[in-house]
């Protein structure tokens, strides 16, 4: 049964219930982190519910980028952070939405100081469009590598081990109602 999500997380769908079979191992860093970034924002894009694992190892970055990403279920022997991440979490955190040429990204990760950001320059337009899937850092243009560096300094992309993946996911499912994000 194909689920429309990416296919390198091995997962079951039930309903709107999404049930990860490994552990993600987020912490770890390069093409692994970035492809369960990628299937957790895919996941939230749909509006879908996401039962996952975190699996504990030291963490090559700043984790707190994630706190956006459904959070992982309670398991025994689970850090703070991952029981200060399930109480931080709230639906529509980090997201973007598409117009003519432009993407218009909404930040409210920090709730003191909650952001939006306009992507109109045609490089980083372009850029944030390109690293919607994951990829090589060194693979991408002089102008790309740039933009990137743009959006990492907002946190808007996470760059790990010279991989990088946009974090914001396009909310395809508004809740109701839509103004409760």
């Amino acid at each position: 049964m194909t689920t429309g999500l990416p296919a390198d997380v091995a997962h079951r769908l039930r309903g709107r219930l999404v049930e990860v079979t490994e552990p993600l191992r987020l912490g770890a860093g390069g093409h692994e982190s970035v492809l369960a970034v990628r299937f957790l924002r895919e996941c939230q894009s749909a509006g879908l519910r996401v039962r996952w694992r975190l699996s504990y190892e030291a963490a090559t970055y700043d984790m707190s980028v994630l706190r956006h990403l459904p959070p992982p279920a309670e398991t025994p022997g689970e850090t703070a952070e991952s029981r200060s991440w399930r109480a931080g979490y709230a639906y529509g955190m980090l997201y973007h939405r598409r117009g003519p040429d432009f993407v218009t990204v909404m930040d409210r990760r920090d709730r003191a100081a909650s952001a939006r950001y306009t992507l109109d320059h045609p490089d980083l337009l372009s850029a944030f469009e390109t690293v919607l899937e994951p990829a090589r850092l060194g693979e991408l243009s002089a102008a790309h590598r740039e933009a990137v560096g743009l959006l990492a300094a907002e946190r808007l992309a996470l760059v790990t081990d010279g991989w990088v993946v946009a974090l914001p996911p396009r909310i395809r499912r508004w809740p109701v109602p839509a103004t409760g994000i």
